[in-house]
């Protein structure tokens, strides 16, 4: 029997929540399927451990993570700590660092959920948003210098290398060539950032070239926004710089019926670094403890994380789980229902467990 073993990185707010949520369902998944296991080992880094240490975690803390299979990271942010040191402190380091340079955020209506766009319904709004995940607007290069003084200047410098766009472009068409419908729209803001965006647009048609399958065409992030509101059939993948697509996927999330169903994969398509996988949602302090936090966004990113893995039917059984269980209703309150987090777990298990291998 194969053995994963998981790192595991509640870290803030509601992530211990849903994290242990996503653990029981895996391990109820593993049990059903029968041809594998996990081993998870937890780390207790994030605000609570940069207020007992003055860090989010060890300063050899990536080398902790580098022999696991995966990790399962929960959500990192809190009101007493600033959200750079929070960012910069745990979650970047482990993207940059472990070189997981394309995250994606597949979006869909789930049964059971309704999104706020009109006559949009389930099937109606599927999408696939890949978003560059180690350079960008997110580069860290930058400062700020005579701070305090009127004159005071501060830099953040997006950083765009050609290999870096190019390998999150190939990777891109890959997955639009692997979707039924073959379509890649690539978002920019070529019009006013006349650099960075337009190489964007540059690579994008050469590697086109090698994707003849592939339908594709641009769009200015301003000018997707309303596409995504307002036509939500004509789009199916997505590829777009770090910031855009981190604002995009947010919306995307909405969209379909709420963030606390939008699953992400930070991705090292090549395998030398484990891969990470975390639900959009954040920390959510507004709702920590109170048993509410919807985890079906952890449960599909476990999907995400089993598929990577190899385990594709296992997979295939969770989401179908899921599906069935919000079909039914059984809805946390941030998509209309009465459910606790607790409720749908037990669901999602329960149909787990009653489904044939």
């Amino acid at each position: 029997m194969k053995t994963y073993h998981i790192a595991a990185i509640p870290a803030d707010g509601i992530g211990p929540e849903v994290i242990e949520a996503g653990l029981e369902v895996l391990e109820a998944v593993a049990s059903r399927d029968g041809q594998f296991s996990f081993a998870v080992k937890t780390f207790d880094w994030g605000s609570d451990y940069y207020k007992r240490h003055g860090q989010m975690m060890p300063t050899d803390g990536r080398d902790q993570l580098k022999s696991f299979d995966a990790i399962f990271f929960g959500a990192v942010g809190a009101p007493d700590v600033p959200d750079h040191i929070t960012l910069w402190g745990l979650r970047l380091p482990i993207c940059q660092g472990f070189d997981q340079y394309a995250n994606i955020r597949p979006t869909r209506v789930l049964p059971g959920i309704k999104s706020p766009l009109r006559d949009v319904d389930h099937g109606d709004l599927d999408w696939m948003i890949i978003r560059e995940n180690s350079e960008g607007e997110y580069s860290g290069s930058g400062g700020r210098v005579h701070q305090g003084l009127a004159d005071e200047v501060a830099t953040e410098v997006s950083v765009f290398t050609r290999n870096g766009v190019r390998r999150i472009m190939q990777y891109a068409f890959q997955m639009a060539v692997a979707r039924p419908r073959k379509m890649l729209t690539v978002v920019t803001k070529s019009n006013a950032q006349r650099h960075g965006m337009v190489m964007w647009d540059d690579i994008a048609a050469e590697v086109a070239a090698d994707f003849p399958d592939v339908t594709w065409d641009k769009m200015l992030v301003d000018a997707m926004t309303v596409r995504m509101t307002l036509d939500p059939q004509s789009l199916d993948t997505i590829v777009a710089t770090n910031l855009h697509a981190d604002i995009l996927s947010d919306l995307a999330g909405a969209l379909a019926g709420s963030i606390g169903v939008a699953p992400t994969a930070n991705i090292d398509p090549e395998g030398r670094y484990p891969s990470m996988f975390e639900p959009i949602h954040g920390s959510a302090f507004d709702i920590t403890g109170k048993g509410i936090a919807n985890p079906v966004a952890t449960f599909w990113t476990a999907a995400l994380m089993l598929d990577h893995l190899g385990q594709a039917k296992a997979a295939q059984m969770l989401m179908a789980a899921v599906e069935q269980v919000c079909g039914e209703g059984i809805l946390t309150p941030d998509v209309g229902g009465k459910a606790t987090t607790r409720d749908v777990t037990n669901a999602v298990i329960g149909v787990i467990n009653g489904q044939n291998n």
